[in-house]
């Protein structure tokens, strides 16, 4: 059996916190525990919401909690070339066309919502005519859609089990290229894991119901699929998820209190590699990790109370001391 490649991918819009910090150990343990080989990728595709600096800060984070990559860092933001030839050859196949759409219009549809962010795209602007086209163009610069099949997409993953999406009628024509020329995500991701050589995906479970729009991007660019692993969302105590934009606990704030081992201890009992948050090295919890364990977890990993807060609320420095 050929060892797996696998990758860890963040989006540097903010510090690392805690749940991203467990899916980067989750990804690695996976990839070390079978001989394979473990790639970073840096998704600053949105270079607005992606500065130099916080990409740095990532890699440095990474490197203090122990992964060590294989390859350079890949970064999206250079990658831009790549991705229009990708759209270019969708569009000469007939399969994209311009959207004319603002963001306050699809709010406004009365279009079926799947969660808070994921509305179903009626096709407003599937068939305009060319000379529609040109007009509005005048007035606005278009997105690029890609047109889905009225057809359902099955994947089974590792811990959610098998997978079920119709793209026609629960996703609806997706973005390729955004309004303001930014590459979308499920381009890219599919575009780079392709060329990557990545064949194992682990990655957080708000992303689940994206891969069916990914295994048909895939279909259509004749690439192989990669096993998908879509672990549980990290919460704090009470069941809230840990967010960027909520200024959770971040890891280069943790850095400053902490040890690597003491937050890996932590995080390995979280999704069930240990039963109690003893501090450990990444390298030592490679013969420890086991996919079952993680999936007897269920589906939500809770901290426990004195690692949750933002970055002024910190845990106590005798719980640290305790953990070091």
């Amino acid at each position: 059996m050929t060892p797996p490649v696998g990758r860890f991918a963040p989006t540097p819009s903010g510090q690392l916190h805690l749940g991203n910090a467990l899916c980067a150990m989750l990804a690695y343990l996976s990839v070390r525990a079978q001989g394979g080989t473990f790639l970073l990728r840096i998704e600053d595709v949105d270079v607005p919401r992606c500065p130099p600096r916080l990409a740095r800060q990532c890699l440095e984070d990474l490197a203090w909690l122990g992964l060590r990559w294989d390859a350079p860092p890949l970064y999206q933001s250079q990658r831009g070339d790549v991705y229009a030839a990708h759209a270019e050859e969708l569009t000469r196949r007939g399969l994209t066309y311009p959207c004319f759409c603002t963001r306050a219009a699809l709010h406004a549809e009365a279009a079926p919502n799947l969660g808070d962010t994921q509305q179903v795209y009626r096709g407003t602007c599937a068939f305009l005519s060319p000379e529609e086209i040109a007009s509005l163009s005048r007035l606005r610069r278009p997105a690029l859609r890609l047109r889905v099949p009225d057809e359902e997409y099955t994947f089974t993953d590792r811990l959610c089990g098998a997978v079920r999406e119709n793209l026609k009628r629960e996703c609806g024509d997706f973005v390729l290229r955004r309004s303001d020329g930014l590459w979308g995500y499920q381009l890219a991701v599919v575009v780079d894991d392709a060329l990557s050589g990545v064949t194992e995906v682990v990655r957080g479970r708000d992303i689940l119901t994206a891969t069916p729009r990914q295994l048909y991007l895939q279909r259509l660019f004749g690439f192989p699929q990669p096993e998908y692993c879509h672990i549980p969302l990290l919460t704090d105590a009470f069941g809230r998820r840990l967010a960027k934009r909520a200024h959770d606990t971040g890891l280069t704030a943790l850095r400053e209190h902490a040890s690597p081992e003491a937050v890996l201890g932590l995080l390995s009992q979280a999704c069930g590699l240990q039963e109690e948050a003893a501090p450990v090295s990444m390298e030592a919890l490679i013969p420890l990790f086991d996919w079952e364990k993680v999936k007897e977890k269920g589906d939500t990993l809770r901290l426990s109370a004195q690692w949750c807060g933002n970055t002024e609320n910190k845990p106590s420095e005798k719980y640290l001391e305790e953990k070091a």
